[in-house]
């Protein structure tokens, strides 16, 4: 009488327990993360970013080249991001989420399409002398952004964005005049108005 070998297969080692856990927890986190929405915009940051467009508004109304109007406004530029980066990424950490992972990342990649499509466009309207149009492009595609990374955020954030292309499609159609005006609606007023409900709404 011949004894049955056992098989190759009932010779495997069993995948411990705690391998097979720590795969469905990563599991879980992931697509925990990849669920949730971006809470890091920064409300405050909001506030203090349309507090310094509104100033940025009043001195570009009082230059009198299209070259100094423009160096005031892409002065703005480097002292809201110096705002809003550090403002966000502190909500982050507090919340215990990275901005450049999960829905923070999505917001991110979401976001940048349209910020780098202005810089394009403000480099050639600059070189034609079209310089007249930029708020209203500038809206227009900062809203753009707002409204795409919002997709991944609290309400707010996509609701912002529309008052910006709204204003943005205002602005191509007045009179040149009221560009700076424009400018301080959205990136003053809009900003300052959604920083505070971002902010008393969803914790800073």
């Amino acid at each position: 009488m011949t004894v049955p070998r056992p098989s190759r297969t009932s010779l495997r080692e069993p995948i411990p327990i705690d391998a097979r856990a720590a795969d469905h927890l990563r599991y879980i986190r992931e697509t925990m993360e990849n669920a949730a929405e971006f809470t890091a915009v920064p409300g405050w940051g909001g506030v203090g970013m349309g507090a310094t467009a509104l100033a940025a508004a009043f001195l570009a109304s009082r230059q009198a080249s299209a070259g100094a109007w423009l160096t005031i406004w892409l002065a703005e530029v480097f002292v809201a991001v110096a705002i809003a980066a550090p403002a966000a990424a502190t909500k982050a950490r507090r919340a215990n989420s990275s901005i450049f992972r999960g829905p923070g990342r999505k917001f991110v990649l979401s976001f940048a399409p349209p910020i780098i499509v202005g810089g394009l466009l403000t480099l050639v309207l600059f070189q034609i002398r079209a310089t007249s149009v930029l708020p209203g492009v500038w809206l227009l595609l900062y809203g753009t952004a707002i409204v795409t990374g919002g997709a991944f955020s609290v309400r707010a954030v996509p609701i912002m964005g529309l008052c910006l292309m709204v204003l943005g499609a205002a602005a191509l159609f007045a009179p040149v005049a009221w560009g700076n005006l424009f400018m301080a609606g959205g990136f003053g007023a809009v900003h300052i108005a959604f920083g505070f409900w971002i902010a008393l709404r969803y914790g800073g």
